[in-house]
């Protein structure tokens, strides 16, 4: 139990040292523009990519059932 204490009271005084205040970044409005432009990049690239892998699982689906393999449902 006095371990503990001691972990306590040695452990206590660091938050003292703690940042008092907000970390302010200073981004102008060019910064979240450009990172908005990134976002966007990001997006229309994703999106061919999805459409592509719903196609192949439509078409994987389409030749199963013709096939006659049982699918469960």
């Amino acid at each position: 139990m006095k371990a503990l204490a001691a972990l306590i009271a040695t452990l206590a005084p660091a938050t003292a040292f703690a940042a008092s205040t907000l970390h302010e970044d200073n981004s102008g409005i060019f910064v979240w523009v450009f990172l908005g432009f990134c976002a966007l990049i990001v997006v229309v690239q994703v999106m061919p990519a999805v459409i592509l892998m719903l196609g192949f699982a439509k078409g994987l689906s389409a030749k199963m059932s013709k096939a006659g393999v049982a699918v469960n449902k």
